[in-house]
């Protein structure tokens, strides 16, 4: 039996082996004229399989490089596009640099360190609300970090230091207490157990049913 796994491996699987059986013949031609024309051949039922791109210029240069790829760079023919050259195809990619952001404190986030930096672009009330609904998010990111209790001073605290002092706060302030917020999560992860578990069940009683 001729099975695939014992067979050469496909460089471009997605034209097939009878494609690539193709271009492997033609590396055999030895006239030069008749192995040009068998490549023009071989590029045209390239794109046959791909009809709507065949009109696309890039399409081509795209198809004539393909065909150099399964030939292994060996096909000598006069190529009417400069071809793809074998060492781009072994270059690694260009490293891309990961951006490194200071981050005071990560159970925060950078984010919330920039909107903190914006909240002195703000006036009167709306200055107010933004600093409130800041803090109470702070709050939660805290207790989602730590799932103790938080003294609200602790948060305005860091609020402030996060400012760089540049918000005044106003003593009649007060945050979401802990435990509602400690409450909201516990019930969120509930909800999301239960939908789990309810979307696990459907799966397994319809998996019974197809038995």
């Amino acid at each position: 039996m001729d099975y695939n796994s014992k067979r050469k491996k496909l460089v471009l699987p997605e034209y097939g082996r009878n494609m690539q059986n193709i271009v492997d013949y033609i590396i055999t031609i030895q006239d030069r004229d008749e192995r040009n024309r068998a490549a023009k051949t071989a590029v045209d039922i390239m794109g046959n399989l791909y009809p709507y791109l065949r009109d696309v210029a890039e399409f081509n240069y795209k198809l004539w490089d393909h065909l150099a790829i399964m030939a292994d760079f060996k096909l000598d023919i006069d190529y009417p596009y400069e071809h793809i050259s074998p060492n781009i195809l072994n270059e690694k990619p260009n490293k891309i640099p990961y951006a490194q952001f200071p981050i005071k404190y990560r159970h925060y986030g950078l984010i919330m360190e920039r909107m903190i930096n914006k909240i002195p672009e703000y006036e009167g009330e709306e200055k107010e609300i933004l600093i409130q609904q800041l803090a109470n998010h702070m709050k939660k990111s805290y207790l989602v970090w730590n799932k103790g209790a938080v003294e609200d001073e602790k948060i305005f605290s860091d609020l402030e230091e996060l400012s760089g002092e540049k918000i005044e706060l106003n003593p009649a302030f007060k945050l979401t207490e802990t435990k509602n917020i400690l409450g909201n999560n516990n019930n969120n992860n509930k909800n999301k157990n239960k939908s789990k578990n309810k979307k696990n069940n459907k799966n397994k009683s319809g998996k019974i049913k197809n038995l």
